[in-house]
């Protein structure tokens, strides 16, 4: 009960923003809590029967964790998990109160948290995951971490909190790193894609520095194939000798793209060694086939009568490969670049002229953009600053021939998108959970 004053004033004060802020949200409760209670996050995440998963990494942490999320569910679990914009410190307290008791206590056999790999190297110490899964080391977020060595010293401490197994991107040289320095205390479990698959990627999959030999067949989760939204995985056979080294099964992606195969890997990898024998895998992959996009990951939504595909960037590497995955023929493509891209030659590094043709270029950092995509041989119709204007002028023009209308956006601008058409502005407003999950919500 020593929590039970913190949680009270915490959904007070959740109350309070919502009623300032109708259908808003703010991390406000989930600090106060932390200030007044500081053990309750430790202390509750800790709590599950079954332990707690941590899912962090440079990227695909928000599509790995729904997969993950979909292939336990499907394997008959009740999972507690965050939404990914809840992955700092007071973010996941907020999720929690909205799920917990008085007592701190919450219903559920196991917790699947989506980490911020910054503030989760934080927390990890008062945290004791039965399993941690490392997605990559990339370029990102250059205003927080300075480079990729300080990223991976990140994703060290949180893997080393690891009570039973590390999963990890054997692909990633820096996660491979991490893996060899764990010693005999936990199980590594590894997942990669084959050479073929990565042939077909000449950019590379967008890791800081990537490994010269693939994952061999039937040491780990492999992604053998990759055509559009569809991918083929493999994976070790648990079948007695004399059997096949390895079974495999199709999946369908939420967007197109080998890294959104490489996520649904990471997941499958991660179900796997979370459920051991019990795991089921035809149900596993049934479940990530059927995921819709995370909150503007290749996200389809219709708006004013229009179809437009959402595509949000975060880094260059996920510019990159977002723009490397578009399909040829998209005639119609707004890019919109906000203030979260504190200094435009962040973007420099990535090649756009693929991309051929843009509409309108728009956000804080229009002209910036603008200027790279012409300096990249792309076509620029139109610069208009102004964000609001430049949707509704993009919505009104005519159908396209071929393809969807296109929006490509940094985080900042996809939020004053969807303020502007009425979208959720949450990641857990968009998707509303089924009626069996069990979902926090950032608050």
């Amino acid at each position: 009960m020593r929590y039970a004053p913190a949680i009270l004033v915490g959904r007070i004060v959740r109350k309070l923003a919502r009623w300032r802020k109708p259908g808003g949200g703010s991390a406000v409760p989930g600090l106060i809590v932390n200030r007044l209670a500081p053990g309750f996050l430790a202390r509750t995440l800790n709590g599950f029967p079954e332990g707690l998963v941590i899912v962090t990494g440079s990227s695909g942490k928000s599509t790995t964790t729904k997969m993950l999320v979909a292939a336990l569910r499907a394997n008959g679990k009740t999972v507690f998990t965050n939404p990914s914009t809840a992955n700092i410190s007071q973010g996941l307290t907020s999720a929690l109160l909205e799920r917990a008791s008085i007592t701190g206590r919450i219903d559920g056999d196991i917790a699947v948290l989506e980490m911020d790999e910054g503030h989760g190297a934080l927390i990890s110490g008062t945290l004791t995951p039965r399993v941690v899964t490392l997605t990559n080391v990339m370029v990102d977020q250059i205003d927080r971490f300075h480079d990729s060595d300080m990223v991976a010293a990140m994703l060290r401490r949180i893997a080393a909190r690891a009570t039973e197994t590390v999963v990890i991107n054997a692909d990633d040289l820096y996660l491979a790193s991490i893996a060899a320095g764990l010693g005999q205390a936990v199980r590594v479990e590894r997942y990669g894609v084959t050479a073929a698959v990565l042939h077909d990627s000449p950019r590379g999959l967008g890791y800081s520095q990537t490994t010269q030999e693939r994952l061999a067949p039937g040491a780990g989760v492999l992604v053998t194939s990759v055509s559009g939204r569809d991918a083929s995985l493999s994976w070790p056979a648990q079948g007695g000798l004399g059997g096949p080294p390895t079974a495999s099964l199709n999946v369908s992606l939420p967007a197109r793209g080998t890294h959104y195969a490489v996520d649904a890997a990471t997941a499958f990898a991660t179900a796997r060694a979370v459920l051991g024998s019990q795991f089921d895998a035809a149900a596993a992959l049934r479940a990530i086939s059927v995921i819709p996009p995370v909150f503007g990951r290749g996200e389809i939504v219709t708006v004013r009568g229009k179809q437009v595909e959402f595509v949000l960037v975060q880094n260059p590497a996920s510019f990159q490969l977002n723009v490397d995955s578009l399909e040829p023929a998209t005639e119609q493509i707004m890019v919109a670049i906000g203030s979260d891209v504190r200094d435009p030659s962040y973007f420099w590094p990535v090649d756009t002229s693929r991309i051929g043709r843009v509409l309108i270029a728009s956000g804080s950092k229009s002209w910036d953009i603008a200027l790279q995509l012409s300096y990249d041989g792309v076509v620029v119709d139109r610069v208009e600053p102004d964000l609001a204007t430049a949707i509704d002028d993009f919505l009104a023009l005519p159908e396209p021939a071929v393809g969807l209308k296109t929006i490509i956006f940094s985080a900042d601008s996809m939020r004053r998108t969807r303020a502007h058409l009425g979208l959720a502005t949450n990641a857990d407003d968009a998707a509303a959970p089924a009626p069996s999950e069990i979902t926090g919500e950032q608050a």
